[in-house]
Parts: structure tokens; sequence; C-alpha cells
């Protein structure tokens, strides 16, 4: 009886721990990339809003490499207690499994979804003096193939993906130069190290209004709000083109589903808090708060689709 008893109480408070007791100490939020780049930059938009909401403090935790597999990595191996959670992208949670041999995490398996958090089209950025359409672009591409480089925020990504799906659909010989995050992308544009960069809008916005950097596309099924005047890829000849690039919250698998509700009502509701939303707008990203089952459901199609891209374009970790 005394037995029973106990393990009743041990239930019972772990109930309330899972239910009144979390969180009880700041939350990690884990990015794959190094700051300054669009990842970082929605995290950080978000984690006061989030604290303030859970009570606790949200510290954003930059895990840079491997085009967020190591932060991806780090998270899927944590304790599943609510403490640490992911922001990761379409590369690390839907391309990374078709091309990195032994990859330490099942992008299916081993998290249990929050949320969406943004999604949005990419922008193809070029050095102003080598470029100012795609069109101009793509003939430069012909005129010396292999010479035309284009930046992303790492092999895998989405960045990588657009690139990849346009040098296939204008059949042009363009080179992948990964970095570390978008933020060390653009600075490498900035320093010449490569022609072109297909980039989130938040990394891009500054530089393109400062004229340091030319917009000739984007990479999505319409115009981006922010960039009304860029055409979209598909308009500029390539009809079907479209790679849109997306953020979503993760937790560990196994992470009690109560925690998982918290979160998911925490996060959803600072994604409708109107001084975010604008912040986020301002970046050309678009809040897309969804359940835990669609965003599983999501991250499942576009694993299907992007491994049929890596397939045809032969995409391998370096």
């Amino acid at each position: 009886m005394k037995t029973i008893i106990a393990v009743m109480i041990a239930l019972a408070a772990g109930s309330a721990m899972a239910q009144g007791g979390y969180p009880n100490r700041p939350v990690a939020m884990v990015v794959g990339f190094a700051p300054g780049g669009g990842t970082d930059t929605v995290a950080r938009i978000l984690a006061k809003n989030v604290g303030d909401s859970l009570g606790q403090q949200v510290i954003v935790e930059n895990k840079a490499g491997a085009g967020g597999n190591i932060a991806t990595d780090h998270v899927a191996k944590a304790a599943p207690d609510g403490y640490t959670i992911l922001l990761g992208n379409v590369g690390s949670l839907a391309v990374a499994p078709h091309i990195v041999a032994n990859l330490p995490y099942d992008p299916l398996r081993d998290f249990a979804p929050i949320t969406m958090a943004v999604v949005f089209a990419n922008v193809l950025v070029v050095q102003p003096s080598q470029a100012k359409t795609l069109a101009e672009y793509v003939k430069l591409a012909r005129e010396k193939p292999g010479a035309v480089t284009f930046g992303s925020s790492g092999i895998g990504g989405a960045g990588h993906l657009a690139g990849e799906l346009l040098k296939m659909m204008a059949k042009i010989d363009i080179v992948h130069v990964p970095y570390k995050g978008g933020g060390p992308a653009m600075q490498g544009m900035l320093g010449g190290q490569v022609t072109s960069i297909f980039s989130a809008p938040v990394s891009a916005g500054g530089q393109i209004k400062a004229g340091k950097v030319l917009a000739v596309a984007t990479t999505g099924s319409k115009r981006a709000a922010l960039l009304p005047d860029v055409p979209t890829v598909a308009e500029s000849g390539y009809p079907g083109y479209e790679a849109m690039n997306w953020y979503a919250y993760m937790a560990p698998a196994k992470t009690p589903k109560e925690i998982i509700e918290r979160l998911h009502r925490e996060i959803v509701k600072a994604l409708g808090a109107p001084d975010v939303v604008d912040l986020l707008n301002k970046q050309g990203l678009e809040p897309s708060p969804s359940s835990s089952e669609e965003l599983a459901r999501y991250i499942a199609r576009e694993y299907e689709t992007w491994g049929k891209v890596v397939k045809q374009a032969g995409i391998k970790a370096q």
C-alpha cells in the first residue's frame, strides 16, 4: 500500500510540474546559424515576447555550422523537458537527411513539432556591377560557366536549394559557396567573395536599400510584399519555379504534451502580437503559426519534395 501511495504522489507531482511548475528557469531557444542572419533575427524578435508570456527569460543560443545541423542535433539530444527548443529551418529539418550520410538525428522521429514561425521567399541579390536583371545574370553565367558564384547560409538550406533549382531550370553552371549563416554570407558578398546570394529578406533588406547589392528576383510564387518591384524567378522566364523558406519551432521528442501545448500557446501568442507582426513584416517575413499536427504534416511533405530535388541535382555534403 505504501508503495502504491508513493507512486501516486510521484505521478501527481510530475503532473503538477508539467502543468503549473513549467518553466521555473530560463529556456534556451537554439539557432543553427551565426548572428545577423534570418533565423537569428526571428529568434531575437520573438524571444522577449515568449519569455514575458512564460514568465522566464528566453535566451537565444547560436550554434552555427553544418547548415544548421549542429544545432538541430544538439536539441534532438537535449533533455525533453521544455528548456531547450529549436528554431529550425527547411535545411536541417527537411533536406539534411538526403545529403548527409549518417546524420545523427532523424527530423521526423526525434522532434516534437510546436508551431511554424514564419514562411517567406528568398531573394537573389547580385553585385550591381555584374547584372541588373535575372536575364543578365543567366547570360553572364552562360558566358562564363563555373565563374559565377552564389552564396547561401549553408549546404542544404533554402538559399542553396533555390540556387540549385535555378541552375537546373535555367541550365546554367553556377557554383555554390556555403557560409555559416545569412549574416556571414552577406559579408562575403559585400567583400566581393561571391557574385550573388540567395538570401533571406531580413539579411539583404538593409544592403538593398543602401544600394550595395541589387535584388533581381524573388523565389516565391508571387512577388514579395517587401520588394513589390522585384519580379519572381517564375515571371522572369522560368514558370513553375518556387523555393520557399520557413522557420519552425521544435522540441525534443518525448517532451510532455502539457509542455508542448504551453510552448505552442505562448509562441503563437507572440507571433500574433502587433509589435512582433510589424517587425517581421518589415523584414519581409510572414508570421504563419500552425498547430503541432499541421507542422508535422508540412515537414513530411517538404522532406519528400526536396529529397527529389537533392537527388536530381546530386547535392552532397562537403
